[in-house]
């Protein structure tokens, strides 16, 4: 998608470690008050000579394209998920790990610790229960294996924070397209360790894999996803740890540019329905919200896998109230509806938590929902994600720690 996704690094990362970023242990950065910068600045056309375009569809090869691609400026490797305890207890989480490229091609230098690739991660953990959300940022460069990633082996981390194939000798990879994989973060206040298993195969998004955010050739991405992937393992709050399991969804995406001139932001929203089916859909917005978007797509997965790309206008989605962060100030919508009269589906989508926003180098709220309502009269339920950028103030004040923002219901 964007998204999001999209929290892309490119110029971000580059300005962060030319001005000298400060990191405290582990990597994670230290706040700064006033500093913040522009999704939308961020992911347009600045700076993308010499780099690969997103033009037109191309083939996809397994298992490279699940590694890096350094000739692109921009990449992550993007989890949510949905998580319960035996008791019940949710947790939503989203653990991202973004790939920016400095230059279109490596400069020659005698330094160990030269690069042209650096990495940005974020770990947000929703404790619905509890009533708090806690996220973190971190930034590694990709030299001395602080931070990188690879295709076979597939492996993407930024220091201990890792996404990574296992090697249990499952067959589900033949299956799916994915490999069995280990997900582990942690920090003195949360912690993940799941192991993530795709049990449907792999979705193209827009074009067969080619995502145009614009009519401008090269605002695109490559985009797939993996929509349904089984979950287990363990969360742990301060010292507590706590099995669980449930579901989560796999975005990749690269790209150079993707925003046309003028683009605010984008909402997007990936949901698994309890009948096997999933929809990813996104719509980008300009500086006037009331206004019709400048773009939207989306994809309907049916249970047995397949897939179908939503038509322009055939997706309804109006919020139902607003909600004000305590830390920016900044006004987000909080519940949806939304309508797919082709598709037979009226939802309504309810954050698990109000406050879901991540306060870092980009404020964003992105945060675990729950879905009731309709598929052509009969009752369905689900579970999924939903991420809302440029909202907030261009580069507004930024309230909150970097390396942890906790906060209450």
């Amino acid at each position: 998608m964007i998204r999001r996704r999209q929290v892309s690094v490119a110029l971000v990362l580059a300005l962060a470690l030319a001005t000298g970023v400060a990191c405290g242990p582990g990597g994670e950065r230290s706040p700064r008050v006033g500093e913040g910068l522009s999704v939308a600045r961020t992911l347009g056309d600045v700076g993308a000579a010499g780099f690969e375009q997103a033009l037109e569809p191309r083939p996809f090869a397994f298992p490279a394209d699940h590694g890096p691609h350094p000739h692109y400026r921009t990449e992550w490797w993007y989890l949510t998920g949905n998580l319960e305890a035996a008791t019940g207890h949710h947790f939503g989480y989203q653990a991202t790990f973004f790939r920016s490229a400095l230059t279109p091609e490596p400069i020659p230098r005698e330094s160990a610790w030269a690069t042209d690739q650096i990495y940005m991660a974020h770990f947000a953990l929703t404790d619905t229960a509890g009533g708090t959300f806690s996220s973190f940022e971190r930034f590694g460069r990709d030299a001395l294996g602080l931070a990188g990633a690879r295709a076979a082996p597939l492996r993407v981390w930024v220091e201990d924070w890792e996404l990574a194939a296992r090697d249990d000798g499952t067959e589900e990879s033949a299956a799916t397209g994915l490999p069995p994989l280990s997900l582990r973060l942690s920090t003195p206040e949360a912690g993940l360790d799941l192991r993530l298993d795709a049990v449907k195969p792999i979705v193209l998004h827009g074009e067969r894999g080619l995502s145009r955010k614009g009519p401008s050739p090269g605002n695109a991405s490559y985009y797939y996803s993996f929509t349904r992937i089984d979950s287990h393992g363990t969360v742990r709050v301060d010292e507590t740890e706590i099995a669980v399991s449930g579901e989560s969804w796999l975005d990749r995406e690269w790209s150079t540019s993707l925003l046309e001139p003028g683009t605010a932001g984008w909402d997007w929203l990936a949901l698994q329905l309890d009948d096997g089916s999933e929809l990813m859909y996104f719509r980008l917005r300009g500086k006037d919200a009331a206004s019709t978007p400048m773009g939207e797509s989306g994809t309907v997965v049916a249970a047995d896998g397949t897939s179908r790309q939503l038509a322009a206008g055939e997706a309804d989605l109006a919020p139902l109230r607003s909600w004000t962060s305590p830390s920016t100030g900044t006004v987000y919508p909080s519940g949806w509806r939304l309508s797919l009269p082709a598709e037979g589906l009226e939802l309504e989508i309810e954050p698990r938590l109000p406050q879901q926003e991540l306060v870092h180098t980009f404020t964003y709220w992105e945060g675990a929902v729950a879905v009731n309502g309709q598929r052509q009269g009969r009752p369905v339920t689900g579970v999924g994600y939903v991420e809302l950028t440029g909202y907030g103030d261009e580069g507004g004040t930024r309230l909150g720690t970097s390396s942890a923002v906790k906060s209450p219901l």
